[in-house]
C-alpha cells in the first residue's frame, strides 16, 4: 500500500530536518510555482541554500529523504505521481488538516526557515508569500496561530535584555530553537525612515544576495529538469 494512503498523525511534532524540508516546500510553492512540486534534489538545494536560512545547514541527500519520509508519515507532505514521470516529486499538505491562510503559512514558513523573528521582520520577510498591510495584521495572524489547532503553533519568547521588540518562534518542532540569533537586517520601512545610508546599502546588498541565490537555485532546477528528457 502507498504510504500516503495510510492514516496520518499530523499532530505529531517534527524533527529539525523535517521542519527545514517542510519550510522549503511551503516557500517554493509560492516563490517558484513553475518548479513545484519539488524533486529530492531541488529540496536538497533549497534546504542548503545560504540565503534566507538560519541556521545554515549542509544536509546530505539521505537526511532530506528521511525527512520527506517522516513528513509523509505525519501527513505534512505527499508524493506526487505524474504521468510518465521518472523523477519523484513532493508537495506539502499543510492545508490538508489545518486550513491555514496564506498569511499563516507565510509566518510559519519564515519561522521554520529563519528562526526567531520580530513582528517587523516577519512583515518584511513574508512579502513573497503573503502581503501584510500593517504590523497589526501580522500581530493578529500570530494571535490566530497562537490559539492552537490541536496546539499553539507560535509562541512569544521571553524578552531579551536591551531588546524592545518581542520575538516569536514556531512550535512545530520537537527540539528547542536555541541557535544564536542572526543579526536582523533593517526592513525597508526602517531604512526608509532612518535616513541612514549604511542601512539602506546593507538592505540592498542583502536583497541582491537573495536574488542571486534564487537564480542559482532556478538554474540547478532547470538543468535537472532538462536532464530528465536527455
Amino acid at each position: 500500500m502507498d504510504n500516503d494512503t495510510e492514516p496520518k498523525d499530523t499532530a505529531r511534532l517534527l524533527t529539525q530536518e523535517e521542519t527545514r524540508v517542510l519550510g522549503c516546500l511551503i516557500e517554493k510553492s509560492y516563490t517558484t510555482p513553475d518548479y513545484y512540486p519539488m524533486t529530492l534534489n531541488a529540496l536538497l538545494n533549497a534546504c542548503n541554500q545560504k540565503s534566507s536560512r538560519h541556521p545554515i545547514m549542509e544536509y546530505g541527500e539521505d537526511s532530506v529523504e528521511r525527512a520527506i519520509d517522516g513528513l509523509r508519515d505525519k501527513g505534512w507532505a505527499t508524493l506526487v505521481h505524474t504521468a510518465g514521470g521518472r523523477t519523484r516529486k513532493f508537495k506539502h499538505e499543510a492545508r490538508h488538516e489545518f486550513q491555514f491562510t496564506d498569511g499563516e503559512l507565510a509566518i510559519l514558513c519564515v519561522l521554520m526557515l529563519r528562526g526567531a523573528q520580530t513582528v517587523g521582520e516577519l512583515r518584511s520577510r513574508t512579502e513573497r508569500i503573503a502581503k501584510f498591510e500593517s504590523l497589526q495584521d501580522v500581530e493578529d495572524t500570530i494571535g490566530e496561530l497562537g490559539k492552537g489547532y490541536p496546539r499553539e503553533f507560535v509562541r512569544e519568547l521571553p524578552r531579551v535584555a536591551g531588546k524592545k521588540d518581542a520575538r516569536f518562534i514556531h512550535q512545530l518542532c520537537d527540539e528547542p530553537d536555541d541557535q544564536p540569533l542572526m543579526e536582523a537586517v533593517p526592513t525597508t520601512r526602517t531604512a526608509e525612515y532612518s535616513g541612514d545610508l549604511g542601512q539602506r546599502v546593507d538592505l540592498l546588498e542583502s536583497e541582491l544576495r537573495n536574488i542571486r541565490a534564487e537564480m542559482d537555485g532556478l538554474r540547478k532546477t532547470m538543468a535537472e529538469f532538462r536532464g530528465q528528457f536527455e
